[in-house]
C-alpha cells in the first residue's frame, strides 16, 4: 500500500469497490466550495475599495450649436405653379444654384410686357412733374405781374388822390378870392345905390355895378361847385383805391390757389411716380423670384413638393437642404434635481447609435468605443417636457478620441456627465439609500488681488 515495493499492485487494485476511497475523495471534493467562496469573498471586498467614477446619464441626439447650420426648409417667397425641377435628392449644391422654376398664377402678373408698359408708364407721371413744374413757374411770374401791376395801380391812384388834393386846396383857395370880390362888389353896389338914390350917381353907373356883384356871385357859385366836384372826386380816387386792393386781392387769392394746386398736382404726380416705381421694383424682383435658388451650401435631403404643375403657395416648403459644413454638438435633457450639478466645460462621454462600444460607466477611462466632449450651454428655462435642454461640443483631446466623421445630425446618443470619484462601496450605498451624487467645483486659478491704495487722511 506504502508502494515500497518494485512490484506494484495498485494496478490490480479496484478503488471503486473499496468504501475507504470513495471517503477520502468526497472529503477532498467538499473543500474545492468553499477555497472559491473564500476567493470570491476577498476579491469582492478589495473591489469595493476600487474608484468609482460618479456619473449623471442622459440620452440626446447631435445637432448643431449654429442655426444656419441646422436642416433648413426652401421655401418659395410668391406663389406659383411648379414648372421644372433642377436636382434631385442627394445632390450637392453650391449657394445661388437654381433649385426649383415656378410660373405665375396670379392674373395681374400674366403680361409678358409687364415691366415695360409700368417703364412707360413711369415715365409719363415723370413728365407730367416736369409739366406742372414749368404751370408753377408760370402762375409764380403771373403772381409776380399781378403784384407789380397791383403796386403801380395803387401808386397810379394815389398820385390821382394828391393831385386832387392839391387842386381842392387851389380851388378853396380861388373861392375865397371870388367871395371877397363878391363882398367887394356888394360893397361897392351899395354905395353906388345910395349916391344915386341922392341924384349923385347915374343909373348906368348903377347898373354897372349890379353887373359885376351878378359876376362875382357866378364865379363864387361855379367855384363852389368845382371844390364840390373836387372833393366828390377825392372820395371816388379813395373808393378806386380800395377797389383796386380789393379787385388785385381776388386776383392775387385766385393765382396763389392756382399756383397751389398746380403745386398739390404735381406732388399726387410724384406720389403717383413712387407707387409706379415701386410696383415696377417689385414686378422686376418677383420675376427673381421664379427661380427658387439654395440659399447655402449643402445636400438636397428631400424634395417635399412632388410633381410637375403643382400649386404652391407662399412660404411653403420646397426641399431640405443639409449645410454642407457644420459644427456637430450633443442636445440632451436632465431632470430639474440633475440641473444644480452641471457647469460650463465639465467633461462628459457619449457613445453614440451605430458605433459599437464598450461603456462601463463608474470607469470611463477602461470603456470603449466612447467619445469626449464639453457642457457648452445650459438652457434658463425648463423645456416643454420638465426637462432642462443641454448642449455638449466635443472636446479635442487628442485625434484618436475625435468624434466620428460620418456622424450625421440626428443620430442618437448616451451621454454620461462625470462627477466625482468615490470607491465602489460607497455609490452602492449611496445608490440603495437614493442619494444624489457628489459634485465638486471646478478650481479656478486666483487671479492676483489687486493691492488696494491707502485711503487718503482727512484734512483738518
Amino acid at each position: 500500500m506504502l508502494n515500497i515495493s518494485e512490484n506494484r499492485i495498485i494496478e490490480n487494485i479496484q478503488e471503486k469497490e473499496f468504501r475507504a476511497f470513495k471517503l477520502l475523495k468526497k472529503s477532498s471534493i467538499r473543500r474545492l466550495p468553499l477555497f472559491l467562496a473564500l476567493g470570491l469573498l476577498f476579491l469582492f471586498i478589495i473591489g469595493l475599495f476600487l474608484p468609482w467614477t460618479q456619473n449623471i446619464q442622459a440620452k440626446g441626439y447631435v445637432t448643431t450649436r449654429l442655426p444656419q447650420q441646422r436642416p433648413q426648409g426652401i421655401q418659395s417667397v410668391i406663389s406659383g405653379r411648379l414648372e421644372r425641377w433642377f436636382v434631385r435628392e442627394g445632390d450637392f449644391v453650391d449657394a445661388g444654384d437654381t433649385i426649383v422654376f415656378l410660373s405665375e398664377i396670379k392674373s395681374e402678373y400674366f403680361d409678358p410686357e409687364l415691366i415695360e408698359r409700368t417703364s412707360e408708364q413711369v415715365v409719363a407721371k415723370s413728365q407730367s412733374i416736369d409739366s406742372y413744374d414749368e404751370k408753377v413757374r408760370a402762375l409764380e411770374a403771373q403772381y409776380d405781374a399781378l403784384q407789380t401791376a397791383q403796386e403801380l395801380k395803387t401808386e397810379q391812384t394815389r398820385n390821382k388822390i394828391e393831385q386832387t388834393r392839391n387842386k381842392i386846396s387851389i380851388d378853396s383857395v380861388d373861392l375865397v378870392a371870388f367871395e371877397v370880390n363878391m363882398g367887394i362888389a356888394e360893397n361897392q353896389l351899395e354905395r353906388i345905390r345910395r349916391l344915386h338914390d341922392k341924384g349923385l350917381e347915374t343909373l348906368t353907373k348903377l347898373q354897372e355895378k349890379e353887373l359885376k356883384l351878378q359876376q362875382a356871385q357866378a364865379k363864387v357859385s361855379v367855384q363852389q361847385n368845382k371844390l364840390l366836384n373836387q372833393r366828390n372826386e377825392l372820395i371816388n380816387l379813395f373808393l378806386e383805391l380800395s377797389s383796386i386792393e380789393q379787385d388785385y386781392s381776388d386776383k392775387l387769392a385766385k393765382s396763389r390757389s392756382e399756383r397751389e394746386s398746380a403745386r398739390s398736382a404735381k406732388l399726387e404726380s410724384i406720389a403717383a411716380t413712387s407707387k409706379l416705381q415701386n410696383q415696377l421694383s417689385n414686378y422686376s424682383v418677383r420675376q427673381n423670384f421664379y427661380h427658387i435658388v439654395a440659399p447655402q451650401s449643402g445636400f438636397i435631403t428631400q424634395t417635399i413638393k412632388k410633381g410637375i404643375g403643382e400649386i404652391i403657395k407662399e412660404g411653403a416648403d420646397i426641399a431640405t437642404i443639409m449645410p454642407a459644413n457644420y459644427d456637430l454638438a450633443i442636445e440632451i435633457y436632465l431632470r430639474p434635481q440633475d440641473l444644480p450639478l452641471m457647469d460650463l466645460g465639465q467633461d462628459v462621454r457619449m457613445r453614440f447609435d451605430g458605433w459599437p462600444a464598450i461603456v462601463i460607466s463608474g470607469w470611463p477611462d477602461s470603456s470603449t468605443g466612447i467619445f469626449p466632449g464639453e457642457i457648452v450651454a445650459i438652457d434658463r428655462f425648463i423645456s416643454d417636457n420638465g426637462y432642462y435642454r443641454v448642449l455638449i461640443s466635443p472636446y479635442k483631446v487628442g485625434e484618436d478620441k475625435q468624434w466620428p466623421e460620418d456622424l450625421r445630425v440626428g443620430t442618437g446618443a448616451n451621454a454620461f456627465i462625470l462627477l466625482k470619484d468615490v470607491p465602489i462601496w460607497y455609490e452602492i450605498w449611496r445608490q440603495l439609500n437614493g442619494f444624489p451624487p457628489d459634485y465638486y467645483q471646478v478650481e479656478v486659478e486666483k487671479t492676483q488681488e489687486v493691492k488696494l491704495k491707502a485711503p487718503l487722511k482727512s484734512v483738518k
